[in-house]
């Protein structure tokens, strides 16, 4: 790939995706569409991981596989728990559910989190070794992408947070409690998965032995 600059044709195409997905992001006021297009641009991750061509990137990118997968289950779960109880889609009209749905939230906020690279949650770990990459390949524009991306992350998520926590809601909410059991409980399950692997990344499955032996294999 280096030999023929392939792997620069595949950083600029993952950081073009990285970019404007996140943009396009921000336009959506449905909820789950601005998820969709998160998902787009973080599995951008994953490819601009590889193209670093360093081990540590390989390391965050095949990592970034399984930590972006429990925090983006985590939110569609949620996403869904919102729609089916309180029958919202739109972000605008989120104003104050966390008062009647606060589980459901705090695993939002957890995964939200944990998108935004911030830590104990698991999303830190793999933009961590994202980064690390970056910096032993001496790479200025790839890392100011992923800081860039993480800005954005917290601009697309961190409103709906604000306006689910501290904006006063209608009076549809009246009435109504957390979503059923069935829904909470696997919402809350891969929150703490998102956590617990944020600081055991070795946890159950040994992600990170096995990412790291992958990538050592490979350079």
């Amino acid at each position: 790939m280096a030999t023929f600059g392939l792997n620069e044709i595949l950083m600029v195409l993952a950081g073009i995706t990285i970019i404007v997905a996140s943009l396009l992001a921000f336009a959506q006021d449905n909820l789950k569409r601005r998820l969709a297009y998160s998902t787009v641009g973080h599995l951008s991750y994953i490819v601009l991981g590889a193209a670093l061509l360093t081990e540590t990137g390989l390391i965050g990118s095949i990592m970034h596989i399984s930590t972006h997968a429990t925090m983006k289950i985590t939110l569609f779960f949620c996403a869904g728990a919102i729609m089916v109880n309180l029958h919202k889609k739109n972000i605008s009209n989120l104003n104050g559910i966390a008062r009647v749905m606060p589980w459901t939230m705090a695993a939002f906020t957890i995964g939200s989190m944990g998108l935004a690279g911030i830590p104990p949650i698991n999303g830190f770990v793999s933009k961590w070794y994202l980064a690390s990459g970056v910096l032993d390949g001496n790479m200025i524009i790839p890392l100011i992408i992923l800081i860039i991306s993480g800005l954005l992350n917290v601009g697309y998520f961190f409103p709906i947070i604000h306006r689910a926590y501290f904006k006063e809601g209608g009076p549809e909410l009246e009435g109504h409690t957390e979503a059923s059991p069935f829904m909470v409980v696997p919402l809350m399950g891969t929150a703490v998965l998102s956590i617990l692997f944020g600081i055991y990344p070795n946890l159950f499955f040994n992600f990170f032995d096995l990412a790291t032996e992958i990538a050592s294999t490979i350079f």
